[in-house]
């Protein structure tokens, strides 16, 4: 996959024998939350209750699970798609299979979280939530206005609590690894 290829190029793109791992849907199986992986059959009823799906000609639960049991491993794991499940459950709440697929989307993500493959903007809030103790900035211009309309102050971050709890969990391990690549 090339820096600048779309999702939709990604699924396009003719599957080659060499990117095939047999094995992968098997350790899936293993793992704590994708242990129903192989009982999907393909319906299509987790992308057609998705609300993501909804809105995103590019997100499709039931591909990503399908390039799972056919083992594109690096194919699923690199896939930008795979980061936009809201995690609603909806998918799994429908499925006539009873797979969790919402979980299964979340096992990918850890293994990719796990080799690095992080979207920046995951990346971005995770530092801001590390050094700032809020997802997001505060913008000055929103504090002068809380307080010009008597608003009580935010209360104060302590990123250093935050720091300490997440501290021996690979978590900053790992964003600080995928940072270096």
């Amino acid at each position: 996959m090339t820096e600048t290829e779309t999702s939709q190029e990604l699924n396009n793109r003719a599957i080659r024998a060499s990117e095939l791992d047999p094995k992968f849907k098997y350790e899936l199986s293993r793992m704590h939350g994708s242990e129903k992986l192989l009982r999907c059959f393909q319906c299509g009823t987790c992308t057609s209750d998705c609300p993501v799906a909804r809105f995103s000609d590019a997100y499709r639960p039931r591909t990503i699970i399908r390039m799972a049991q056919l083992g594109l491993k690096e194919r699923v794991l690199n896939s930008p798609t795979l980061w936009l499940c809201a995690a609603c459950y909806k998918c799994t709440d429908r499925c006539p299979q009873d797979v969790e697929v919402a979980s299964v989307i979340r096992v990918l993500r850890n293994l990719a979280a796990q080799q690095g493959k992080i979207p920046q903007v995951f990346k971005d809030q995770a530092y801001c939530i590390l050094n700032a103790g809020y997802a997001y900035k505060i913008p000055e211009l929103r504090i002068r206005k809380r307080e010009s309309q008597g608003l009580p102050p935010l209360p104060k971050a302590k990123p250093e609590d935050i720091q300490k709890t997440l501290k021996g969990i690979k978590f900053l391990q790992t964003l600080k690894e995928a940072e270096q690549q």
